[in-house]
């Protein structure tokens, strides 16, 4: 059975939070399947404005918003987990009321995105998002920081004119919302190779990992590491191909897959421009491997050697200086002549 999935983005009176912040418009929107009349024709989306006309309405407009979500299974936000959900929950709180999010599975698109679509230096808003992703540029729109002030003019004065763009900011939060939802999950379900840039295959493969989707994962991070093998734009370069050979190794190595692992320190440590911290993990879990599970001493030796001035710290350095004793030891005592028995 598919999930009914809510949509869920507030307009309040601050971004405080607390119990002096008010949720003034909870705009909700959901996808309705076809019905059996309307052949040929896909889901419709529906949204639905909860408006705050006077504080002492709250407990009405909670009222409303439960009637609603009781229809729901699954509710999707952009920072709800950090800002939206907590603010409805003390506004439920504060009237004395139950939550009717309280056992229903939330999903924060905001980390999602964060993963497969920030870039460096850019915020990762839903109108950047919108922008960027869907190809659509909002015309007119209320700055967010506009918002509390214009809902204090109308309480103030009565006129609602000034929150027509603020209903209309609103509606579009949601509509991009479901869209980035959408694409995300097709994505995912598509699989690596449906990845257009690096950086949307590199956060797929942290999304499939923590859903212990590790074949998948290991198969994104290959998209990122290797471009010309699964990827059409441009190639995977710097720092994030070498978290992409960071994860592979990590995860494998989990699996207990050492040998692959190995495989990938070994190609992160070869990158050109290898992150200094990560090249000392790289010859540090070599220098593991080599010593405990191949037995090659003189390869681990290398590897710690390689490992010593990489050491950010004095007990790291005295770590690695105790390694390279215990390996000289065995070393030693291989060397050993065997005298014959008497």
């Amino acid at each position: 059975m598919t999930e009914k999935i809510l949509f869920l983005d507030l307009e309040t009176t601050g971004l405080a939070g607390g119990a002096g912040t008010y949720a003034f418009l909870v705009g909700c929107g959901w996808f309705e399947p076809p019905s059996p009349s309307s052949l040929g024709q896909g889901a419709s989306f529906h949204t639905r404005q909860f408006f705050l006309a006077d504080f002492a309405a709250e407990r009405a407009l909670l009222e409303s918003v439960t009637h609603l979500a009781g229809d729901f299974s699954c509710l999707v936000t952009y920072n709800g987990k950090a800002f939206d959900l907590p603010l409805m929950e003390t506004r439920f709180a504060l009237q004395r009321m139950e939550t009717p999010f309280a056992d229903v599975a939330h999903v924060d698109l905001l980390h999602p995105a964060r993963r497969m679509w920030r870039e460096e230096d850019v915020e990762c808003r839903l109108t950047y998002l919108e922008q960027a992703l869907c190809g659509h540029e909002r015309e007119g729109d209320v700055p967010g920081f506009e918002i509390p002030s214009r809902y204090f003019r109308y309480v103030r004065s009565g006129d609602a004119r000034p929150l027509e763009a603020v209903f209309e900011h609103n509606r579009l939060d949601i509509v991009s919302l479901a869209m980035l939802t959408a694409r995300a999950s097709q994505l995912l379900e598509d699989g690596p190779s449906s990845a257009t840039t690096p950086r949307e295959a590199f956060g797929m493969g942290r999304l499939y990992e923590r859903a212990g989707m590790f074949e998948d994962a290991l198969a994104a991070y290959r998209v990122c590491v290797d471009a010309e093998a699964g990827l059409k734009a441009r190639p995977c370069t710097g720092d994030l191909r070498a978290d992409a050979l960071r994860a592979s190794a990590i995860l494998l190595r989990r699996l207990r897959r050492y040998q692959e692992a190995a495989a990938a320190w070994r190609e992160l440590l070869g990158m050109r421009g290898c992150p200094p911290g990560y090249g000392r993990e790289a010859t540090e879990a070599l220098a593991v491997h080599h010593e405990h599970r191949v037995r090659d001493l003189e390869a681990a030796r290398g590897f710690a050697l390689q490992a010593l001035p990489l050491q950010a710290t004095a007990a790291r350095q005295e770590a690695v200086k105790y390694r390279l004793a215990r390996i000289d030891r065995k070393l030693g005592a291989r060397a050993l002549p065997c005298l014959p028995l008497a």
